[in-house]
């Protein structure tokens, strides 16, 4: 028994080394499993510990976006808080054009919800094709975007979504068209005032961090990382209710007339504030403003013109201020016409010997011409650019010209004498407004605004308190039944002021039939609280001289004015107005 168990035994043994070894290869595999996991702990090491920082901004990169907080646009109000231009949250749609394809039934649907053309929509979808973010519809108001929302859902449009932005209203429309001007698409002025103040109007914008999803969409808001700062508030110096009376009146007056444009300007005497300013023709800023050549600009303040006799009375207050003349003085003005050089002056009527006052109420160029040969050049052109002239006003309006005034070294002796009455000079209505302030204001020129003023200006002086005192009262019979702008006069009201009828200069001269009307004048007379200045560009009706066009807008306007602002009457007509003031008093 023991033998055999010792063969079986010796047996076993000889099979067991007849068999092949797999030592090796345990080695092997359990080496590659070794390799493998400290390749594993490297790369959990290396990602988790090494490239940790670049790993999470890749991440972030995928699912998180710094986005744009726009800032509030800052309101536009009138002198008493009334708001001119406001900025309204609107919804523009957007789209990642990667995600949402350009597959024409989707394309069909998205363009019937947005009312946009479908082939328009396909271009749009094609050109961006391969970015994530493109506008399909810009500015809508937000029940029409969730409506547009609410069919991307239904048709289960992948990659649309909405982006807030604010858009640029402006309550009184064309009434203010021309000083406020208007925005673009992304909320950034382009003309007027919303241009000059774009800075403190916009703000500055804010940013947040938002969570994306596959498709790019914002699906939660993260951190606020800036605040937006909303724009500052801008009070401009102008009166809505009356700007919209200039603007009904100058509107009413260039069509009654068939002018091509006008213009009409209405200031503080004492302030400089601009109370009104108007131009025709004008323009919607809330519609389209797209081929609306010259309508979108500020006459006003950015077209010239010849004054003509509206500049008589600075002729004389430069006169009576340099002692050349007195307020008696007596102009022989016979036969109606004299030579200066070459060129002739003349008058419409033979005058003959008249007063200063009188030059002023019957517009003799003659007289007023006489007066400025009088004078010294300089003296003369040195009352001229003190008063503006020549010089931009400085309301920072975008594209104000300065106008052209010569110096007084390259005058000829006709340039003396006509720009006594305006001609030789350009200005604007501003300008031209500006400069009666002066005679206003007690010679005082206070720089016009077209912003609120808390605090008066420092005014420089022109002329001496009595002489534009004097030129007031000269200028009262202007208004008058025997001067040439009775349908200036205001009832109840002192009104002075001067009419200007001046032939346009062509490429053959001055011509007979093109004229720009003027009426520049003040009230009460005497104290005067309002200035106007009322301009009419080529009146083709059968009236064209200021006193018949532009007079008739002035006595319109400032009687409106005057009762808005609570100014007292200072004219008694009769006995029976005093006795009614009398019997009111008791």
């Amino acid at each position: 028994m023991a033998a055999k168990r010792d063969k079986r035994a010796r047996q076993v043994r000889r099979e067991e080394r007849a068999l092949p070894s797999y030592a090796g290869r345990r080695y092997t595999v359990l080496m590659l499993f070794v390799l493998a996991a400290c390749a594993l702990v490297w790369r959990a090491v290396d990602q988790q510990i090494l490239e940790k920082d670049f790993l999470q901004s890749e991440g972030e990169d995928r699912y998180l976006a710094r986005v744009e907080v726009p800032a509030h646009r800052g309101l536009v109000t009138d002198r008493r808080g009334d708001v001119l231009a406001l900025s309204t949250p609107v919804d523009s749609i957007a789209a990642n054009p990667r995600v949402l394809g350009n597959d024409i039934k989707r394309v069909v649907v998205l363009a019937e919800a947005l009312g946009i053309d479908t082939e328009k929509l396909q271009d749009r979808l094609t050109q961006y094709a391969k970015r994530h973010f493109v506008y399909l519809k810009r500015r809508m108001p937000p029940a029409d975007a969730t409506h547009v929302m609410e069919i991307v859902k239904a048709h289960s449009i992948p990659g649309v979504h909405v982006e807030r932005e604010y858009k640029r209203y402006y309550p009184a429309g064309e009434v203010f068209g021309h000083v406020i001007g208007f925005t673009d698409v992304e909320d950034r002025g382009q003309e007027g005032l919303e241009l000059a103040y774009d800075g403190d109007l916009r703000g500055e914008p804010g940013a947040k961090l938002v969570l994306r999803d596959g498709r790019r969409q914002v699906v939660d808001d993260v951190e606020n990382i800036v605040s937006p700062r909303a724009g500052n508030h801008l009070a401009l110096s102008i009166d809505q209710r009356l700007q919209f009376i200039a603007y009904r009146e100058l509107k009413a007056a260039v069509k009654r007339n068939r002018a091509i444009s006008g213009s009409l300007v209405l200031l503080d005497a004492r302030s400089g504030e601009v109370l009104a300013m108007v131009n025709q023709p004008s323009y919607n800023p809330n519609g389209d403003r797209a081929n609306r050549a010259g309508r979108l600009r500020n006459r006003a303040v950015t077209d010239v013109f010849e004054p003509g006799s509206t500049m008589k009375p600075f002729t004389i207050a430069a006169a009576l201020d340099a002692g050349v003349i007195r307020a008696d003085t007596v102009i022989d003005t016979a036969p109606g016409y004299f030579r200066v050089g070459s060129a002739q002056v003349k008058d419409h009527h033979n005058n003959k010997d008249i007063d200063v006052a009188t030059i002023l109420q019957r517009s003799s160029n003659v007289g007023a011409a006489k007066i400025a040969l009088m004078m010294d050049k300089k003296a003369l052109w040195q009352t001229m650019d003190r008063l503006g002239f020549g010089r931009s006003v400085g309301v920072d309006f975008p594209g104000e010209v300065a106008g052209h005034l010569n110096d007084h070294r390259r005058w000829a002796q006709i340039d003396h004498a006509t720009l006594s009455f305006g001609y030789g000079i350009s200005v604007t209505t501003l300008q031209l407004a500006q400069a009666y302030a002066a005679l206003a204001n007690e010679g005082v020129l206070v720089p016009a605004t077209l912003l609120k003023r808390d605090m008066p200006a420092q005014g420089q002086r022109v002329f001496k308190a009595a002489t534009a005192a004097a030129v007031r009262r000269m200028l009262e019979s202007v208004a008058s039944d025997g001067g040439t702008a009775p349908e200036a006069a205001v009832t109840g009201y002192r009104v002075a002021g001067k009419t200007g009828t001046v032939k346009k200069l062509g490429a053959n001269g001055y011509s007979d039939d093109r004229y720009v009307s003027l009426f520049a004048g003040m009230a009460p007379a005497r104290d005067p609280r309002v200035v106007m200045v009322v301009m009419l560009n080529e009146p083709r009706g059968e009236k064209f001289y200021g006193g018949q066009v532009a007079a008739p807008v002035f006595s319109t306007v400032m009687g409106e004015t005057l009762r808005l602002m609570n100014i007292a009457p200072d004219l008694v007509f009769d006995a029976g107005v005093r006795v009614a003031q009398a019997g009111a008093a008791r």
